[in-house]
């Protein structure tokens, strides 16, 4: 189809060849997300990446709607914990950095996702594995692509691979096919086809007769791919390290003749060694359909004989038959080795660990054995020469002088978190260790205790104690303190909402403490936070509400709960470490609540230690050896 130049369609097509014109899509820093979880093809790809030396998985998340968490998958030998989300635009926020959406979701859900996905700033490239996509919203899918400077591949393709840096689901197929084709290092051929299936056939072609390819892309078979041939042989054109192209049509459609015009235009300049497959539809006495959607003729034009007369035509290398075509991209490729236009690809020698773990995935496929096994727990704490925590050594954390809270920072939050927010950790923890034998759970450790129970038994007797009334509202007060900030619910409105829904204020109110007796500890918390924290928004609105409930009754103060919880929210949106979504995961998992057991866990020994020391059996009411201080 030609355009008109003040068609609004030729400017949108022109916007989008531009970002076509630039060349490479890929590299070897490329990372993806996949779309609704297949193991096999993910699992291809980190091999893939492993054979290639990927320092990072290509594979950064995992979208799964409705589920969220981790997926186990291996990296070579090594299991890696690959993360799941529920939505496109959480994975898109949570990994801004990934730029390819590939998409493996049915043919009744894959237009949908797929122009969501477009949609999101971070992504640039998606690919559609889905076959039977409707027409028409594939035509919606192209148009909002090219006017978007985004590129589709798709659908009802395999994907595209870019040789020793990122490939595409089960493009290439297995590792043995891989290392057969050369692909774990780049070559000099781009390589372009319709068919997922010849692609692979070709790629071994070309690896025989050539030093293999440098970027492989299948568009698929439908009668509307997002990308046609001639895009991506023209991007091939501007890949420097591409020297020639080998092209493989079907018959069917017109794609072929917008390869041919640029090349009479002279818009391509290297050698293009084309066929198009089909030839033998003459034989047939009626129209056949072929496997592909677009895989039929509709007249003369489109028949494969026509087409392969006007690349020949055009300039392009065209063999007479497919068995021939071998032969033509051998000559060609000789012929430029003769000209001194082809530099000599340097073999890789494959790391030992990878040639083993090559023949054990040969040996599985002939003796059906399994020789990867997923472990059914999963620890930061590696086999190695010494212990890591999130990949910190234990040498590190000893000689840099890291504290308690900066161990809690890397194996609770997976990261080093800055010194203020380590310290703010610590003083919880010792702010929060013991607060006397009256509350109910130091009084629950001392009577298994005085019981003559173990250790281990009269501490758990005391932390099962923990709940709502008892320590375990931090992660509460975190939740409905955030939510009421974020949706700018006034005091007033926050805690009368509150009280429709028959629901305390968590970290709100005390048995002891009163508005003119306020708890030395959350005043202890505020005064470092104020001093350290770059900000205290969810703090000063707590700070609000507490004014607010003071009002109702002398005892609505704010307690130590709430003050952790609201000043863990500054702590996590301040710091700049933690997304979004990360934020609300902590709160939902029970991290907070997680800084008063284990605080109280100090204090409820101590009481153990105590009791055991005072030898006495339990002979009377436990509450009449409590005394109340105030």
């Amino acid at each position: 189809m030609r355009y008109k130049s003040g068609d609004t369609n030729c400017k949108k097509r022109n916007l989008w060849v531009s970002t076509m014109a630039t060349g490479q899509i890929f590299s070897r820093t490329t990372q993806a997300l996949f779309y609704n979880y297949k193991q096999l093809p993910i699992q291809r790809m980190l091999d893939f990446d492993f054979l290639c030396g990927r320092e990072t998985p290509s594979v950064a998340g995992i979208i799964n709607p409705g589920a969220e968490g981790f997926q186990k998958l291996f990296f070579g030998q090594e299991e890696i914990a690959i993360p799941v989300h529920s939505t496109i635009e959480a994975a898109c926020a949570a990994h801004p950095t990934a730029d390819v959406f590939i998409n493996f979701a049915s043919f009744r859900s894959a237009a949908a996702s797929s122009k969501l996905a477009l949609k999101q700033p971070t992504i640039r490239v998606v690919a559609i594995i889905a076959e039977g996509v409707p027409e028409s919203d594939t035509k919606e899918l192209i148009s909002y692509a090219r006017s978007n400077n985004k590129v589709v591949i798709g659908p009802a393709t395999v994907g595209g691979i870019q040789a020793g840096a990122f490939k595409i689901g089960d493009t290439a197929g297995t590792i043995d096919n891989i290392i057969q084709c050369k692909l774990y290092r780049p070559g000099s051929v781009g390589f372009v086809s319709k068919s997922g299936g010849m692609s692979n056939e070709l790629y071994n072609t070309i690896a025989r007769v050539t030093d293999g390819i440098y970027e492989g892309i299948a568009i698929g078979g439908d009668v509307f791919p997002g990308s046609t041939l001639s895009d991506h042989v023209l991007r091939f054109n501007n890949i420097p390290q591409i020297k020639m192209i080998v092209v493989l049509g079907e018959l069917g459609g017109r794609d072929e003749y917008s390869l041919v015009e640029a090349l009479k235009s002279g818009k391509i300049t290297k050698p293009v060694c084309a066929w198009v497959s089909g030839t033998c539809a003459r034989l047939f006495k009626s129209e056949v359909q072929f496997g592909h959607a677009g895989a039929k003729s509709g007249g003369e034009m489109e028949s494969a004989q026509a087409k392969n007369q006007a690349l020949k035509d055009a300039g392009a290398v065209v063999p007479t038959s497919y068995e021939a075509f071998e032969t033509s991209i051998k000559e060609t490729f000789a012929k430029l080795a003769e000209e001194g236009k082809i530099t000599q690809v340097k073999e890789i020698t494959l790391h030992k660990s990878l040639r083993i773990l090559t023949q054990q995935l040969r040996a599985a496929k002939y003796e059906h054995r399994l020789i990867l096994f997923q472990p059914s727990l999963m620890t930061e704490v590696r086999t190695c020469e010494e212990p890591c925590y999130a990949g910190v050594p234990m040498s590190t954390i000893v000689e840099k002088g890291m504290g308690i809270g900066d161990v809690i920072s890397l194996l609770w939050f997976k990261r080093s978190l800055p010194r203020y927010c380590t310290q703010f950790i610590e003083i919880c923890v010792m702010l929060c260790a013991d607060h006397g034998p009256c509350v109910s759970g130091a009084h629950n450790t001392i009577v298994t205790a005085r019981a003559g129970k173990d250790l281990v038994s009269s501490l758990v007797s005391g932390l099962l104690t923990i709940g709502p009334r008892f320590g375990g509202a931090v992660d509460d007060a975190a939740r409905y303190f955030k939510d009421a900030y974020d949706r700018k619910l006034s005091p007033y409105e926050f805690v009368e909402s509150m009280k429709k829904k028959g629901i305390r204020v968590p970290g709100i109110g005390h048995r002891i403490k009163r508005g003119d007796n306020r708890d030395k500890r959350v005043e202890l918390l505020q005064l470092f936070a104020r001093t350290h924290f770059p900000s205290t928004k969810y703090m000063e609105y707590a700070v609000e509400v507490e004014a607010y409930t003071l009002s109702k009754a002398n005892n609505l103060v704010m307690n130590v709960d709430g003050a952790i919880g609201t000043l863990f929210l500054d702590l996590l949106a301040g710091s700049g470490m933690f997304t979004k979504q990360e934020i609300d995961e902590i709160v939902a998992i029970g991290y907070l609540n997680g800084l008063f057991v284990l605080a109280r866990s100090i204090g409820l020994i101590g009481h153990t230690f105590d009791q055991k020391r005072l030898k006495q059996p339990l002979y009377r009411h436990p509450w009449e050896d409590v005394l109340y201080t105030k």
